[in-house]
């Protein structure tokens, strides 16, 4: 790897760090510090049933009967080290909650991503080698369509289809096969609206490059030019976009889970969110800025290995080598030499005469 890679590498990486940071540090002063934090009312409030020793015991327990910064600190620390707090209404460790729950979630967003990438792959294919009535009307179309509809209705219209009417799943079993495929279809279906913009966008863009149709004119089919030579430079930016949309899958996992009765983080959530049990709910929130932030770290550091045309911001600029100084000391001479004096015409010796 050169210096420059790795100065931006190392760029990166702290700015990653800083925004984890500052992620953190704004859920915590909303949940805690702010005045009549949550923590506080929940604990007061008269239909909790907490009694005045129990509330001092909580209050111990969660160490906020200590400064602020101690608490910002001892929170922080026990976060990176995985200690995520105890939580107020089942009195279990936050990270046994999570690590109970978190593979299901996985499983569905891993799922809703490979369904949104098939997707847009085949509608932004189909533009290019349909004809122009289907593929430059009807699948252009569809990005616009898939975006303007929620997950969650997606996923009731399926499941009343395929589980109700047709009877392909079983509601009561939300984690088969069939139920998980057709949650991941109800979460990929908006996520594939940006991933085939993008898309299709590039491929008309290298497609009306010289090459390809260079390409065409020595009789390369259309498949064989669409995956060897434009699939590779129009997906370079998909890198991009889907790892701004990991925000937007995590948060529809969450919707998609509560629609099909599925165990995961977003059952966790809906219960901490009823129960208002803040803890688990500062612990989801912060886990998620770090997986957004991490997965947007990979795609910067990736993009410019993948591309070598890309310029690395504050790269050092490479130094004239003697080669070049004497092919610019040529350029010059040829340059400011005047150019020969065209012939005159000869003449005729009657002429002289």
């Amino acid at each position: 790897m050169s210096k420059a890679y790795l100065n931006y590498a190392a760029k990166r990486l702290v700015q990653a760090i800083v925004v984890i940071l500052l992620a953190y540090v704004f859920t915590f002063v909303v949940v805690s510090i702010l005045p009549g934090d949550p923590i506080t009312n929940v604990l007061n409030n008269p239909q909790n049933g907490f009694t005045p020793d129990e509330i001092k015991e909580i209050i111990a327990a969660q160490g906020l009967d200590k400064p602020i910064p101690v608490q910002l600190w001892t929170s922080f620390s026990g976060f990176v080290t995985g200690d995520l707090g105890l939580s107020m209404r089942t009195n279990r460790p936050v990270s046994t909650l999570i690590a109970e729950v978190l593979p299901s979630t996985l499983v569905l967003a891993s799922a809703g991503l490979v369904v949104a990438l098939l997707l847009s792959a085949v509608i932004a294919y189909g533009t290019q080698l349909l004809p122009k009535r289907l593929g430059q009307g009807l699948l252009r179309g569809f990005p616009s369509l898939f975006l303007s509809v929620p997950n969650f209705v997606i996923g009731l219209v399926l499941i009343h289809l395929f589980g109700f009417q047709l009877g392909v799943f079983r509601v009561i079993e939300p984690d088969s096969f069939w139920a998980t495929l057709f949650a991941a279809i109800a979460l990929g279906i908006p996520i594939s609206a940006q991933i085939a913009e993008v898309l299709i966008a590039n491929l008309d863009h290298e497609s009306g490059l010289e090459y390809a149709a260079v390409a065409l004119g020595r009789g390369l089919g259309q498949m064989r030019l669409f995956a060897k030579h434009l699939l590779k430079p129009s997906s370079l930016p998909v890198i991009t976009v889907i790892a701004l949309t990991i925000g937007e899958l995590l948060g529809g996992s969450l919707i998609t889970e509560t629609v099909f009765g599925r165990t995961g983080l977003g059952s966790l959530v809906q219960r901490s969110v009823s129960t208002q049990d803040l803890p688990v709910l500062q612990a989801v929130v912060s886990l998620a800025a770090v997986v957004f932030v991490i997965v947007n770290l990979i795609a910067d550091l990736t993009y410019p290995l993948l591309d070598p045309r890309v310029k690395l911001l504050g790269a050092p600029e490479r130094r004239p080598t003697t080669a070049d100084e004497g092919s610019a000391g040529i350029s010059k001479a040829v340059t400011l030499c005047p150019s020969p004096p065209p012939p005159l015409p000869r003449m005729s010796r009657r002429s002289a005469g």
